[in-house]
């Protein structure tokens, strides 16, 4: 199965040594363990994920992978505060196959704003359609065009967009 490339993905975020980047919903930790390579031991990557159980795997992973700079955080970024980061603390914030997920989007998105620096980058991943059950259900897709109106409305710049794989669309925003 060829699924997005986390590897490849985070490339386009532009991440230099040094940087702090959050990775919200961070499920099986791909991503984070991508961009923890890429920042290397003076940078950070804070994994957060509202299901505890995950958590242990993603620091298990990282750390497998000789990563010792990522942090997990228990937390809910569908409330304001609720990834417990302070205000315009991360470079950059990583979304992959989360939109979907979420019942509370706006506030997700003002929580991702809350927690990135002006001009810090966000990269969103998520599935294209719902491909016969391979992806989520049909009425929980978030469509790239919904997703891209949803971060230009609260004040996020697109800086671009492609195919992150055969099933997933990506946008990359600045945050205001």
């Amino acid at each position: 199965m060829n699924f997005s490339n986390p590897q490849e993905n985070v490339l386009q975020l532009g991440l230099r040594d040094g940087m702090k980047v959050g990775d919200l919903g961070a499920g099986s930790g791909h991503y984070a363990a991508s961009a923890a390579a890429i920042v290397g031991s003076t940078g950070k990557v804070y994994a957060v994920d509202i299901q505890e159980d995950i958590l242990k795997h993603v620091k298990d992973h990282a750390e497998s992978k000789g990563l010792r700079n990522v942090e997990t955080v228990w937390g809910n970024f569908e409330k304001l505060g609720g990834t417990k980061l302070r205000d315009a603390s991360l470079d950059a914030v990583i979304l992959s196959n989360t939109l979907f997920q979420l019942d509370h989007r706006e506030a997700a998105v003002a929580e991702i704003k809350r927690i990135l620096k002006s001009g810090g980058r966000l990269l969103v991943v998520d599935w294209a359609g719902a491909y016969g059950g391979m992806g989520p259900l049909p009425h929980r897709v978030v469509s790239e065009h919904v997703a891209e109106e949803l971060f230009i409305t609260a004040g996020f710049h697109k800086v671009k967009d492609f195919r992150a794989g055969p099933h997933h669309y990506s946008i990359v925003f600045t945050a205001p």
